[in-house]
């Protein structure tokens, strides 16, 4: 049975009090000129409460573990992970492996073992389901998360179900502290911590689905015009950029096309609200001009020069524009989605945002396994590198003035950002750092054409399963942040991500 005045938690800098009196405040200031404001987590409904400060958003549909390490007597959190939770039961076992060792593994790799873990399990009742069902069904998961943590000497101090507004312990089944009927979930934002978390600038920023949407297609009337206006544009462009001389024409007209709209978004009026931002950009943005950049982005140097819009003033409108663009990747043309999504996870990692970065590098690898420009950042990402280093290699191509240079194993993979120094080298630095051969480019992958219209799949849609493969990795950083696995709901380098 877990002590629950031991229950682990914690809001901005992790501390939490074990064994702490029972009549210790919540958030107790320490002394001293390095003065960190803690709150004590004693009960499961604390720790229930916690889960999305922890992570910066409402996970659904989640495996959640968020392990534990003790400092100067204090438990404090790590590394946390999520994963989508499988929806046959038969693969449970391997969602509960995965996520347990990919995040001891990530942890022991940056010298810090979790010696303890919490375990979520959130997921909302289907047809006919009541949440004390869904506690019921998913017990077997949380079992399965013990048994795995055990195996590695890691106890799970607690294991929630949080479903349809209430909460159930897996590890306690005391009457007095949890009821079989479990206990309702406060108001968001009234508790303790949520005052603490306000305080300390952390924000939750609602759904993972409600960020996705902001990068999904447009399904509607719109939707049909903006085919249309890419098929027509297609008909033209494509065959000027399998031309050398009209390549380089087609590469300026599309960087100058882009700054004009970034600086049409940038002089936009502010509205109220995410979905008005969102219209107000589409209606600032003309079909035809939102063809004519998402087929120029097909070419990996003009894709390269355009990265180079990741600070400062540019860095707001860019997002915008790479948001919008990818919402305009209609029917066919979604595979060309990966080219503006992964310049808006790029703009978002290099502007701290690290959980719309990974969201936006997740879907663009949904809509291209294969390209590798996102696969580098997602990877980089995941591991908690300092994006400085892409900076200056973006920085240094765009004083050049020249197009970037080709990074990648294989003229036919889509590749990362470059030294923007030469056209073509036999061995250039990749987006990691890594010096390896490169070929010449392939003009006839610059831009990709429409495949037939069919299901976009692998878009990261939420609720629906991309067949994500990979090595499940979710290291442990220190850093304050949100932090996500999906391997249910994206297509990746790897189905992993953390914090």
């Amino acid at each position: 049975m877990t002590n629950h005045s031991e229950t682990p938690g914690s809001s901005e800098n992790g501390d939490i009090s074990q064994a702490a009196p029972p009549d210790r405040a919540h958030r107790t200031p320490h002394a001293g000129p390095e003065d960190e404001h803690q709150v004590t987590l004693r009960t499961p409904a604390e720790l229930a409460d916690a889960l999305p400060y922890l992570l910066g958003y409402r996970p659904e549909d989640s495996i959640v573990l968020a392990a534990l390490r003790d400092r100067d007597g204090r438990g404090r959190f790590g590394g946390r992970a999520r994963l989508g939770i499988p929806a046959s039961p038969d693969d449970w076992a391997g969602a509960a492996g995965q996520l347990v060792h990919g995040l001891v593994t990530g942890s022991e790799r940056r010298g810090v073992r979790p010696e303890q873990m919490v375990a979520y399990l959130c997921q909302e009742p289907g047809r006919g389901e009541t949440g004390r069902d869904v506690m019921e069904r998913l017990r077997p998961l949380a079992q399965k998360l013990r048994v795995e943590c055990g195996a590695l000497d890691i106890p799970v101090v607690e294991a929630l179900c949080i479903s349809d507004g209430r909460f159930w312990s897996y590890c306690c089944d005391a009457e007095a502290c949890c009821p079989a009927e479990g206990l309702p979930m406060g108001p968001p934002g009234t508790s303790v911590l949520a005052a603490a978390a306000t305080y300390a600038g952390i924000q939750v920023r609602g759904s993972l689905s409600e960020l996705r949407v902001r990068m999904l297609p447009r399904e509607d009337a719109v939707a049909v015009e903006q085919a249309a206006a890419l098929d027509a544009t297609a008909a033209t462009l494509v065959s000027r950029i399998l031309d050398a001389d009209g390549r380089a024409e087609v590469a300026e007209e599309t960087l100058e096309s882009a700054e004009r709209i970034m600086r049409r978004l940038a002089e936009a009026p502010c509205v109220s609200g995410v979905p008005a931002e969102d219209l107000r950009d589409d209606r600032l943005l003309g079909h035809d001009e939102a063809a004519a950049l998402i087929l120029g982005l097909q070419d990996r140097t003009t894709r390269d020069r355009a990265a180079a819009w990741m600070e400062g003033d540019e860095a707001a409108p860019a997002l915008r524009l790479w948001r919008a663009l990818a919402r305009r990747c209609v029917g066919p043309y979604g595979e060309h989605a990966a080219a503006p999504l992964t310049l808006a996870g790029w703009v978002a990692w290099s502007a701290g945002d690290e959980l719309e970065a990974r969201e936006a590098l997740a879907m663009a690898l949904g809509a291209d396994p294969d390209y590798l420009f996102a696969r580098l950042l997602h990877q980089a990402c995941n591991e908690g590198l300092d994006p400085e280093s892409i900076r200056r290699c973006l920085r240094e191509g765009r004083e050049g003035g020249e197009g970037a240079a080709d990074a990648t194993a294989d003229d036919d993979a889509h590749d990362g950002p470059s030294t923007g120094r030469e056209p073509v080298r036999p061995s250039t630095v990749s987006a990691s750092g890594d010096r390896r051969r490169t070929r010449s480019p392939a003009t006839s992958r610059a831009v990709r054409r429409p495949r037939g219209r069919r299901p976009q799949a692998g878009r990261g849609r939420a609720g629906q399963s991309t067949g994500a493969k990979g090595v499940a990795s979710a290291p442990e950083t220190g850093r304050r942040g949100p932090g996500d696995v999906d391997g249910s709901h994206e297509s990746a380098a790897s189905p992993t991500s953390h914090t």
